[in-house]
């Protein structure tokens, strides 16, 4: 076994963690779950999902048989709602192509929608036992500070060249295994970079790696890994309609694909547009302005910023609140409170919270 993962694993039986509630579970479609749920997101904004999304879908059939929206209602406020309808769909392929067995070979895995190269790895490590690297965000911040790797990990022949190490660093094939052999082993990389090797105020004076890292010896730990270069964020701007009508209020669901995507929200409409006149023109409605005016703010994406214009509305007495599909849109009144149990965005839980607390107020 090589002195990497040896100090790797010798470090995971004292130090890492032992007790999260996906651990010391052999079935693959929990571990699926909590490797989906961790992409991008931090243990402790999981844990309470993971629990709810399994007490309410226990196994794969459970989950293939639910509607997206009910899926969707669970995963709401977790972001990324692209995973939540990935889970969904691969639960339904593997019904459909694997007789509801979830498959055991990395490659298949893989092949899976929205599970990549390190994600199936780590399935078929802990589910398995399958003797595979991973790569995620945290293993490359230990390999590029440990082996002192300069440009950015996301650079193709950077990401080749961590995939080779990561590769080269396992425990040796054959060899008696140490307190738990791979599994160990993957469960080191990760608590170590969640809780050691962080990105910011990494903890190198209890590192188990800290005689070996270039980046401690060379005082570049700060500047390791390398940051992506950075482009200027942009900013978009819309407008989201608040409709009320005797306490309910006025919501559609967003198209399968993009920003939202299966979602319920409230009704959107360009800044230049006069909402009094876009109401009357797309939802035969008269409306008149709602006070009090709720302040525009900004929700973050990934790649760009959303600057969200809330505007609230009454509909007229004379006019009438149908719900109805117009021009293929599915929309909805509901109440305030049955509103915030579908699965919706989180800048929308925000202002639904926020009509909430003023009419209670």
């Amino acid at each position: 076994m090589s002195s990497f993962a040896e100090k790797m694993i010798r470090w995971q039986e004292s130090y890492g963690r032992h007790h999260l509630p996906w651990q010391n579970i052999r079935d693959p479609y929990v571990i699926w779950v909590s490797e989906v749920m961790l992409q991008q997101t931090q243990v402790t904004t999981v844990i309470p999902y993971y629990l709810r999304f399994l007490q309410r879908f226990p196994d794969l059939n459970s989950l293939a048989s639910a509607s997206l929206d009910e899926v969707l209602a669970q995963w709401s406020g977790l972001g990324y709602y692209s995973r939540g309808r990935n889970l969904h769909r691969t639960a339904q392929l593997i019904v459909r192509d694997h007789q509801g067995i979830f498959p055991e070979k990395v490659e298949v895995i893989c092949q899976l929608p929205g599970v990549g190269r390190s994600t199936a790895a780590a399935i078929a490590v802990f589910a398995y036992g399958a003797r595979c690297a991973i790569l995620d965000g945290n293993v490359k911040r230990i390999l590029a500070r440990c082996f002192g790797i300069e440009r950015y990990p996301g650079e193709r022949k950077i990401e080749a060249l961590l995939w080779q190490k990561a590769q080269e660093l396992l425990p040796e094939q054959g060899e008696k295994d140490v307190n738990g052999g791979i599994e160990a082993y993957t469960q080191a990389l990760m608590d170590l970079g969640a809780t050691v090797c962080t990105r910011i105020k990494p903890k190198c004076a209890i590192c188990p790696l800290q005689s070996d890292c270039t980046a401690f010896r060379n005082d570049a730990v700060g500047r390791l890994p390398a940051p992506k270069p950075r482009k200027p964020m942009p900013e978009r701007e819309t407008v989201l309609l608040m409709l009320m009508a005797q306490g309910k209020i006025l919501l559609e669901k967003r198209p399968a694909r993009g920003i939202w995507g299966g979602l319920w929200c409230l009704p959107e409409m360009p800044v230049s547009e006069n909402a009094i006149e876009y109401c009357a023109r797309h939802f035969g409605m008269e409306v008149q302005p709602l006070p009090p005016r709720i302040p525009s703010f900004v929700h973050i994406f990934t790649h760009f910023r959303l600057r969200i214009h809330p505007h609230p509305l009454q509909l007229n007495l004379s006019s009438s609140a149908t719900t109805g599909d117009h021009i293929g849109v599915e929309r909805m009144w509901t109440t305030l409170a049955d509103a915030l149990t579908v699965a919706i965005p989180a800048p929308v839980a925000k202002l639904l919270n926020m009509a909430v607390a003023s009419r209670n107020a």
